[in-house]
């Protein structure tokens, strides 16, 4: 075949890709489409979906030229070059995060991917309002792979997340929300963004450094002992009344927690035994939070329900129907509906 014949066949066949591609604009209403056509008849680019899979990082601040190298690094696409001229050529939005994607794709379908909210890879982790540290982090374990023994071993470390180092754990400072974490966070910087959450939610109520201790803990007493959202606050003031009255607490939430029990009701040996959480034993606040308390239980400490009650028992644990009390007869006829419902419902204890 002479050279001239090569070279006629040459510029036929760019010009039928140029064609077909032509046609194609309309359709895919990308100037990129043409591009990457070109790219792969040149071998350029690899063509189709790819195969297997491989994890991407866009670090925030990522630019274009970082995105094509970050895909040419992992084996996703072939030329930087290509990649980085659609880049330029479509103008695409990156997001920071890990995106589920394959080796050998075309730079098109790679960069495709990177804008479809599917192809991230996140852990999402539901939190819920009243859970213990403890319990969290079995959660988080489960849902991110991490060993539940990585975040407890910053349970009694507060200031490794700019908290004070005089608090006795974190407990009530990782706050109940639905996350969504990156891969390839530590079991300390997954905790440092539920304290920084909780952190957001103290300045939102505008809580004052000196009194957040106290609002917190007094808001997961209110989180474990109040069931229907309007008894939040009524279980506000009963504590606060209690408190002005100079009342021991006497939350069995207090004690199970101190003891490290998860029922609720107690026993008098549990309520004697002696443990700073012990508000039957103590007066007061107990020495820290029980559990993780939501905005609503943190409303609630902040402002209570207008009222004299003193007493409160949940006589209804299915419905959370709470009997509410100014003196202690009347608490104690509420106490005799809770033992009757407890006997038919022994599942609860």
């Amino acid at each position: 075949m002479s050279k001239n014949v090569f070279l006629r066949r040459r510029i036929i066949a760019v010009a039928v890709v140029f064609t077909l591609l032509a046609g194609g604009v309309a359709a895919y209403s990308n100037r990129g489409a043409i591009r990457a056509g070109v790219e792969q008849f040149f071998g350029n680019d690899f063509a189709g979906p790819g195969h297997g899979e491989v994890l991407v990082t866009i670090e925030p601040g990522f630019g274009g030229s970082e995105v094509a190298q970050a895909l040419v690094d992992a084996g996703v696409v072939k030329s930087f070059q290509t990649t980085y001229k659609l880049i330029l050529t479509n103008n695409p939005s990156f997001y920071p995060g890990t995106y589920r994607l394959k080796f050998e794709m075309s730079s098109s379908q790679a960069l495709a991917a990177l804008a479809d909210p599917a192809s991230a890879v996140v852990a999402r982790t539901v939190i819920r309002e009243g859970l213990r540290a403890s319990v969290i982090f079995k959660t988080l374990s489960q849902d991110t792979g991490i060993a539940a023994s990585e975040f407890a071993a910053y349970f009694n470390e507060p200031e490794q997340f700019g908290l004070s180092a005089a608090l006795p754990s974190i407990e009530g400072y990782l706050f109940p929300a639905t996350y969504s974490f990156e891969p390839n966070l530590s079991a300390k910087e997954i905790l440092q963004t539920m304290v920084d959450r909780m952190k957001q939610e103290i300045e939102r109520f505008s809580i004052p450094a000196a009194k957040v201790h106290e609002v917190l803990t007094l808001a997961s007493i209110i989180q474990k002992e109040a069931r229907l959202e309007p008894d939040f606050f009524k279980v506000s003031a009963t504590f606060k009344n209690r408190l002005a009255a100079g009342i021991a607490l006497q939350s069995d939430a207090t004690v199970s927690y101190g003891v490290g029990g998860n029922t609720v009701s107690t026993t008098n040996q549990e309520r004697a035994d002696d443990n700073g959480f012990n508000t039957y034993l103590y007066p007061g606040l107990p020495i820290g939070p029980i559990s993780a308390p939501g905005a609503l239980a943190i409303d609630a400490a902040l402002h209570p329900a207008s009222g004299d009650w003193l007493y409160f028992c949940t006589i209804n644990l299915e419905t959370g129907e709470t009997v509410f009390s100014n003196t202690l007869a009347e608490h104690e006829r509420a106490v005799a509906q809770w033992l009757a419902w407890m006997k038919d419902h022994p599942e609860y204890e």
